[in-house]
């Protein structure tokens, strides 16, 4: 049971060019077009990254490798912020146009560009309750209007060896 958990933790956690997708998917200062919108909930503290990605809604593509994606043409966008001291958290990632696309949210506590098990929060579209595996691409997926959309996405951290969740507060 824990074996299908630690394949998901190593593929989020393989090397990837940091800038793959960020010229793509960063917003304009007054974005119009089919975008992202997303409020960030549940955040641990406030040191880090958060890393927020836009994957095809498919479970084939949804978390591959950003370099294989690219490379095929696929729909792969990137939005890479330090967590801001204070405040509500929004970030906003550009979609390809209008449709349905997975997004990953990463807490990544430590700065180091990787997903510790143990240390850091993920999130994704839909709030899909997570277990031992990664969620579906569907039940991670929201759609992209014509213009910016909002949504929210809940950070989880691991509560035991088996349990993600979000923070009770």
């Amino acid at each position: 049971m824990i074996a299908p958990l630690l394949i998901w933790a190593a593929a989020t956690s393989l090397p990837s060019s940091p800038d793959l997708g960020k010229a793509e998917g960063q917003c304009r200062a007054d974005e119009h077009g089919p975008s992202f919108l997303v409020t960030v909930n549940g955040i641990k503290d406030r040191k880090g990254r958060l890393k927020l990605e836009l994957y095809p809604a498919n479970d084939d593509d949804f978390l591959a490798d950003d370099n294989i994606l690219v490379a095929a043409g696929k729909a792969f966008r990137r939005v890479e912020i330090p967590v801001p001291a204070s405040g509500p958290i929004q970030l906003c990632i550009r979609a390809p146009g209008p449709g349905i696309y997975a997004l990953s949210l990463l807490h990544d506590r430590d700065g180091n560009r990787k997903f510790a098990l143990s240390v850091d929060g993920i999130g994704f579209a839909g709030n899909p309750k997570l277990g031992m595996r990664k969620p579906s691409a569907n039940a991670a997926s929201a759609r992209a209007l014509t213009g910016p959309t909002p949504i929210a996405i809940t950070l989880n951290y691991r509560r035991s060896l088996f349990s993600f969740g979000p923070l009770e507060r």
